[in-house]
């Protein structure tokens, strides 16, 4: 599933070619993703224009000018692809050519200009709804989530407090969108494996001026895997169609066996799995 880098990476793609910009026609082609689109979503977005593209968490937040906010969650495999457009540094400029339309395009916004961006989800994990811009931050999918990594709100204090008397393992607390939101699986194992932070260790143990550390860390790993256009494992394509390049990074993740990157470490990578999930780290670097 994409994490905040990948969301942010197809956000930042989708600005140039949606802000300010009217939707001149929306194309709904089935009834539901994995939940059911709400009531005439296409008449509602044709000839609205789009003031503003943010992120809340893994969700990208369109506000709109009649009032409303598209949500936009990528799911397990949903891409949001930009066709139409002339080159990478040059996002005004419209060519007005498009791909044929592929069985999993569910919804097809043409903008004004000639750019035309497509949501595609081949397994239909991915979801979009309409709600009133002002009450935007009530929605049950945003209402529980805890502050952004990036953002201001969220600092060592703040960490230290929500991990406080906690026995659950440091992984499965950062993961808890409650705590902070947007980590995923990838970049928690990497975070701690740059702390040098055991996934097992009890997240209640770990120490203030550890957390105070941990912080720029998660804001580290976030902003390189952002810069490198997220990690494509599978499914993630940044707007234009091409692979995210953070996974050529990983420290651990994926890495099972292998030898660890610390110089003078002879430690091989460990994966255990916790919650259901793989986790990777280094024996001996994190603790």
């Amino acid at each position: 599933m994409p994490e905040l880098p990948e969301v942010e990476t197809v956000r930042r793609g989708l600005a140039p070619v949606m802000e300010g910009v009217r939707i001149a026609k929306a194309d709904v082609r089935r009834p539901d993703l994995r939940w059911p689109f709400p009531p005439r979503m296409a008449d509602r977005l044709t000839g609205a224009t789009v003031l503003r593209l943010r992120r809340r968490s893994k969700y990208i937040l369109a506000d709109l000018d009649t009032g409303e906010t598209l949500l936009v969650h990528l799911g397990m495999s949903g891409r949001m692809l930009v066709s139409g457009v002339s080159g990478r540094q040059m996002p005004g400029q419209f060519h007005h050519s498009h791909p044929a339309p592929e069985k999993h395009d569910h919804v097809v916004l043409d903008m004004d200009g000639g750019a035309r961006v497509t949501f595609n989800d081949a397994r239909r994990f991915g979801a979009m709804d309409l709600m009133d811009t002002a009450s935007a931050e009530l929605h049950p999918l945003l209402a529980v989530l805890g502050p952004e990594p990036l953002g201001n709100a969220f600092d060592g204090p703040m960490l230290a407090a929500a991990l406080k008397d906690r026995r659950t393992p440091i992984k499965a607390a950062l993961l808890d969108q409650r705590i902070v939101a947007g980590l995923g699986n990838i970049y928690v194992c990497e975070v701690l494996f740059r702390a040098g932070i055991s996934p097992k260790r009890q997240a209640g143990r770990i120490a203030t001026s550890r957390c105070e550390a941990l912080v720029p860390i998660i804001r580290e790993v976030l902003s390189d895997a952002i810069e490198a256009g997220g990690s494509s494992l599978r499914d993630h394509r940044q707007t234009d169609g091409e692979l995210g390049y953070f996974q050529h990074s990983f420290k651990v993740y994926g890495r099972e066996g292998g030898a660890c990157v610390t110089p003078g470490c002879s430690a091989t990578i460990r994966r255990i799995v916790q919650s259901g999930r793989s986790s990777f780290y280094c024996p001996s670097c994190q603790r």
